[in-house]
């Protein structure tokens, strides 16, 4: 596999995210907000995206298992890291790099719906279209992309281009190795 070409630039991104941070900021004035980015890949977006929230943060962290190094989800959801806080009463942003098959953020909401936060809501910075999932409500959006396996800004392939600066598609490489 090798990089393909870029879907959405660096500064694309940066834009989207400026932009999102705004509404939250206008969304959660006064509040006690809570950022949940889900490990390995929300952790650059949940960086940049709080740099442009203007409001005094905190986060939190949960590690999940669904892919492992295959390119599709297995539909498997395990708990590797829960969270370190109690989410009762407070205002709870769970932050994505990906929304794909909906099946690991579906697990999430009802698994965090439970610990009765404020309330419970959903940023992510790339939709996959043209996949079935079940209904979420994202409600900070930043890209709906077409259903390619994409790389970068916190997404990875085996764990390796999480730190490119943009999204690109991959692409099967011409060499056998």
């Amino acid at each position: 596999m090798k990089i393909g070409r870029v879907v959405i630039s660096a500064e694309e991104i940066d834009a989207k995210l400026r932009e999102m941070g705004e509404q939250i900021t206008r969304d959660y004035e006064g509040s006690d907000l809570l950022l949940i980015g889900i490990l390995k890949g929300a952790f650059v977006v949940m960086a940049d995206l709080a740099r442009h929230i203007d409001l005094p943060v905190e986060f939190d962290f949960m590690a999940v298992s669904s892919y492992g190094s295959a390119t599709k989800s297995s539909g498997v959801v395990r708990i590797l890291k829960d969270l370190d806080q109690e989410i009762e009463g407070r205002d709870v942003l769970i932050v994505e790099d990906i929304v794909d098959t909906g099946l690991t953020l579906h697990y999430l909401l009802k698994n965090l719906s439970v610990r009765r936060p404020k309330s419970l809501s959903l940023a992510a910075l790339l939709i996959k279209d043209g996949v079935e999932r079940p209904p979420l409500d994202v409600k900070y959006e930043g890209f709906h992309i077409p259903p390619a396996f994409v790389v970068g800004y916190g997404l990875d392939f085996d764990g390796k281009f999480r730190n490119l600066p943009y999204v690109a598609e991959m692409e099967a490489s011409d060499d056998a190795g």
